[in-house]
């Protein structure tokens, strides 16, 4: 394997030293590409703040990931919503996913709703535009009507999960299976979740290679590492991190196969390329995921990711449930090794990502999510997003405005400067109660402008 492994780096390597090279002789000449870009957005499943190389774990590597960020943007302060299916709502529609027509808790395998048709996710507008489509991965937007399906919401074509990978017997209490889709119709039951990534990779480097001479949005939301962890063969025991690295690298893998596609097929310098994690790590799974599972796949209290240097986990309001590791690579547009300490979050990728496309933002619905793009490019350092409600449910449970956070879901007041208190350790309600007032009036404004509840 570790063969195997130092023969892929040097690949990779010589990959990257080819496009580099290109890329100066196309400086020198004064070229630079006018096409529209090709776009791909690498979502992972309960990937947590701390667990690549690049954001600081001491034994898990990323390799690839760590080129991307080392050759694009790095964000510090990057937000997600704290659950499944509305954090892929909101990165999807750049709405929150309270709003009418949103998805605002989890679907289950017997759930009847899911994102209405009429809403407008960025596979739809793109597809408005001639893109070519394709998602795959894990959907979790509903499937219970065709006009629930990726199908259904802008995308040419589908293979992947559903829902989560966790969401049959013994952890969920349903007698639906979990079944590997191909559009809109079950291929696999029961479904392999070892050689998953392994499959949803070669899936999204046939679908580059077919469509380099198209422009195409190439959507990869990872059924990894959500619990039950699984990986296939040639990664397990490879990482000292245990099970959960070794799915780590092999996410860290697909990136780097994905980015070798692109480099093959001649379009790595017109495409944009986003790599997040929907929310953070499931440190506090609850007891029922402990059971032995189907096909030898066993969870582990440790089976779970790092939330960094950040308190509480996913389903919280808390940094740790929401505060994800966010890298962006252009070449050409977004200078190499940028860091972003200023906040941003998944809705503002809808319109970063349909400005970059030349493709128009609806403007007739609220569209919470704002234009990066001067923000990645660094024509300026002032982040968009200065105020960032964070939602749980229906639930409006704080918000952060510049480097205050208000949060209410303990019924009282606690106010954190996170530039000076980024672990939510010291509660300063009392200290600034003209400050707890400001941002509580934002909470109740919002609240009733999206008909969320409050605390």
């Amino acid at each position: 394997m570790e063969t195997t492994r130092r023969q892929f780096m040097a690949s990779s390597a010589a990959a990257t030293a080819g496009m580099l090279l290109a890329q100066g002789a196309a400086a020198q000449t004064g070229e630079r590409s006018t096409n529209r870009p090709n776009i791909v957005l690498m979502f992972a499943d309960d990937a947590g703040y701390g667990d690549l190389s690049c954001y600081g774990h001491p034994t898990i590597h990323t390799p690839n990931l760590d080129q991307l960020a080392g050759e694009g943007a790095r964000f510090t302060s990057f937000y997600a919503n704290p659950a499944c299916t509305p954090a892929r709502a909101a990165l999807l529609t750049g709405r929150y996913p309270v709003r009418p027509g949103g998805v605002a808790g989890v679907i289950g395998p017997d759930s009847a709703n899911g994102l209405p048709a009429e809403e407008i996710t960025i596979a739809t507008a793109l597809k408005g535009e001639g893109y070519r489509t394709k998602c795959v991965g894990k959907w979790h937007l509903g499937h219970a009507e065709e006009e629930f399906m990726p199908t259904s919401h802008g995308f040419d074509e589908y293979f992947g999960l559903l829902y989560s990978n966790d969401m049959i017997r013994p952890w969920v209490n349903t007698d639906r299976p979990l079944e590997l889709y191909r559009d809109t119709e079950p291929i696999e039951h029961p479904v392999d979740q070892y050689t998953l990534t392994t499959r949803y990779t070669e899936e999204a480097v046939r679908f580059i290679h077919d469509n380099a001479d198209e422009s195409f949005f190439l959507y990869l939301p990872y059924t990894m590492p959500h619990l039950p962890l699984a990986t296939a063969e040639q990664f397990r025991g490879q990482s000292r991190a245990g099970l959960y690295g070794d799915v780590i690298e092999a996410l860290d893998w697909s990136a780097g196969e994905v980015m070798n596609a692109l480099r093959e097929a001649g379009v790595a310098d017109n495409t944009l390329v986003i790599w997040l994690s929907d929310n953070g790590p499931w440190i506090n799974m609850p007891d029922r995921m402990l059971q032995e599972g189907p096909d030898g796949l066993v969870n582990k209290p440790w089976h779970a990711g790092s939330p960094g240097p950040f308190r509480d986990a996913k389903g919280t309001t808390y940094e740790g449930g929401v505060r994800v590791p966010a890298i962006v690579w252009w070449s050409d547009e977004v200078p190499a090794g940028r860091i972003i300490q200023e906040p941003a979050n998944s809705m503002d990728l809808f319109t970063t990502i349909l400005r970059a496309c030349g493709a128009d933002v609806p403007d007739d619905r609220p569209i919470d999510g704002n234009d990066l793009l001067p923000l990645l490019r660094g024509d300026t350092e002032d982040s968009p997003s200065q105020i960032y409600h964070y939602f749980r449910n229906h639930q409006l449970q704080a918000v952060r405005k510049g480097p205050w956070k208000l949060q209410l879901v303990t019924g009282e007041p606690e106010l954190f400067h996170l530039d000076r208190d980024y672990m939510e350790r010291f509660n300063v309600a009392q200290d600034y109660p003209d400050k707890v007032e400001e941002l509580r009036a934002l909470m109740e404004e919002t609240a009733e402008e999206t008909g969320a509840t409050l605390p």
